[in-house]
């Protein structure tokens, strides 16, 4: 596990063995140097540099050749098994749909004590806030009320 910190936020977060293995495979495949780590607060990216993690997960080939090994209905290969595709666009709204029609409990309960009060009072109960009093130009200036002075 590699701990980081992010470069905008501050909040630190690490990266796991099979992120930074997945990372390591995708790195050397495209001869890239860097890989994006994103924060899990801010969702931006911090760059992690590859000796960074070689140095954090040494044995990393070795790691590689044993995932790529194992068989086809335990794990594919460390670079697919990470990355994700977005849902096509009628699925999405059907799940969108279904969390919709989840929060049934929610709605059906009793409001609180409180909500109950405030809803049974009529608008006419209701304060109003007085509309403020305009201030006068010598109160402003901050110079003291003084009715006589004695010379």
């Amino acid at each position: 596990m590699l701990n980081l910190r992010c470069l905008y936020c501050q909040t630190p977060f690490t990266v796991g063995r099979a992120e930074m293995l997945s990372a390591l495979v995708t790195m050397n495949e495209k001869n890239q140097n860097h890989h994006d780590a994103h924060c899990p607060r801010c969702r931006r990216a911090n760059s992690i540099s590859r000796q960074r993690m070689e140095l954090f997960f040494p044995n990393w080939r070795e790691a590689a050749k044993q995932m790529a090994s194992m068989p086809a209905a335990e794990g594919v290969s460390a670079s697919v098994a990470i990355k994700t595709e977005p849902l096509p666009r009628p699925l999405k709204s059907a799940v969108v749909k279904t969390a919709s029609s989840k929060k049934t409990s929610a709605a059906n309960a009793k409001p609180s004590h409180s909500k109950r009060r405030r809803a049974s009072k009529p608008s006419s109960a209701k304060k109003t806030k007085p509309s403020p009093k305009p201030v006068s130009s010598k109160a402003s200036k901050g110079t003291p009320k003084s009715k006589s002075r004695k010379k």
